[in-house]
């Protein structure tokens, strides 16, 4: 069965995309904690992060610096965070959160609900950072 994920992948669910490339994409996430929450994610259907290919970790990690760089370019914020939980959905991701505090990184945090044209904005600051 396919994940959430692989649905945003082969463009089944619509999602708000920062970056794509032939084996990762990023995109923000459906339920933020803050304002720019992305994820990053390998295109191939694997659970658990470590599952993957020695060279495919290392090249999804160098895929989530570059977000992460345009992430901080473009969100007010003191650092970007990073978290691999694995819970939510079963397909490897990394969570790139815009940090100001070590409570926005909270999960029990409640999320935001943004309108489209929030997360249009958002993905267009960090687009163009």
């Amino acid at each position: 069965m396919s994940s959430v994920f692989t649905k945003i992948i082969n463009g089944e669910i619509p999602a708000y995309k920062i970056a794509e490339n032939e084996n990762f994409i990023a995109f923000l996430d459906a339920m933020p904690l803050v304002k720019g929450h992305t994820l990053v994610i390998p295109k191939k259907e694997v659970d658990l992060i470590f599952d993957l290919e020695s060279e495919e970790y290392k090249n999804l990690w160098s895929f989530a610096q570059e977000i992460a760089k345009k992430v901080k370019n473009a969100i007010p914020c003191v650092r970007v965070g990073v978290a691999v939980v694995g819970l939510e959905v079963p397909h490897a991701h990394i969570h790139l959160i815009p940090l100001n505090t070590v409570e926005d990184m909270n999960f029990k945090n409640e999320r935001l609900k943004l309108s489209p044209e929030e997360y249009s904005e958002i993905q267009q600051l960090i687009i163009n950072s």
